[in-house]
Order: structure tokens, then C-alpha cells, then sequence
């Protein structure tokens, strides 16, 4: 199974978020820190404030930050929201579904179960949970700063 970079990039977007909870984060360090494309991160932080993830503020000295507490935010919930449903093979979706062995077939059973596995570990994380070594993240995004243009490594100061 592979989740989308959409999804990867939603969970670095809140995971950057948390880190520097209380305070607003901008799209642009997301960029930079993460090498991503600017116009991707603005439509998963648009998202993510849709769905109440995160707190959108606009205009000049804007940006974003949680919407709730990290520990609230369930990465099983955000991985669901990104990704959709998680057919890994059509016979997930009886809608398109053209298997004729739907039903007895046991590598779906199978599939299925490994599938609701995957998502229960991602239902015990938080947010909070992947942004608990703040030290070592924090150290590891300096370290990239420090790797960028000097104009870039300005704007993504760390407190």
C-alpha cells in the first residue's frame, strides 16, 4: 500500500504546525524546509482548515497553526480525509467491482483485514505523537535552513 504525497504532505503540514504550536506558521517554510511545491501546500492547508485541522490567517504576517490541540488530531482520521477510501483492490468497491470471485475470495478477506491493520496503527497516533521528538525534528529543520540560500534561511527561523 502507498499513500499519496497529498497525504504525506497534509501529516508534514500539521506535524510543522505542531512544532511550533501556539504560534502561526507560514506556507512558505513548509516549502522550503520540505523542498514542495508552493501551490500543493496551499491547497492541503486550505483543506486541512476546511475540515478543521487548522486555523487559516490571512494576509500579511499570516498564516497557519492547529485548529485543536495536537493530541486531538488523529492521523488515522487525517490519512482517511487525504486518501478517500483505502480500495487497495476494486473488489473494495462494489460500485466498481468486476471480480467474479467477490465474496469467497480469500486474498480480499485478506487484503481487507491487512488494510483495517494499517489503519488502527495510524488510528493510535496523534499528532502530537509524530511531533514528540521536537528536539530532534527542530534540530533536523535548523540543519536544512542552514542548507537553503541565505534570503530562505531567514525566513524559516526557529524559536
Amino acid at each position: 500500500m502507498k499513500l499519496t504525497s497529498y497525504t504525506n504532505y497534509a501529516l508534514r503540514s500539521l506535524q510543522f504546525a505542531a512544532l511550533h504550536a501556539p504560534d502561526l506558521v507560514r506556507v512558505d517554510d513548509v516549502v522550503r524546509v520540505h523542498g514542495l511545491a508552493r501551490p500543493h501546500i496551499v491547497k492541503i492547508v486550505h483543506a486541512l482548515g476546511q475540515a478543521g485541522y487548522l486555523e487559516t490567517v490571512r494576509g500579511r504576517g499570516g498564516g497557519f497553526r492547529l485548529a485543536r490541540p495536537a493530541d486531538q488530531i488523529n492521523v488515522g482520521a487525517v490519512v482517511r480525509l487525504t486518501e478517500g477510501p483505502l480500495d487497495i483492490v476494486e473488489c473494495f468497491n462494489p460500485v466498481h467491482n468486476t471480480c467474479p470471485l467477490i465474496g469467497i475470495c480469500r486474498l480480499s478477506r485478506a487484503l481487507q483485514e491487512a488494510t483495517q491493520a494499517f489503519l488502527a496503527v495510524l488510528d493510535s497516533l496523534s499528532i502530537a505523537d509524530i511531533a514528540a521528538n521536537r528536539g530532534a525534528l527542530l534540530d533536523r529543520i535548523a540543519e536544512r535552513a542552514g542548507a537553503l540560500p541565505q534570503e530562505t534561511a531567514q525566513t524559516v527561523e526557529l524559536a
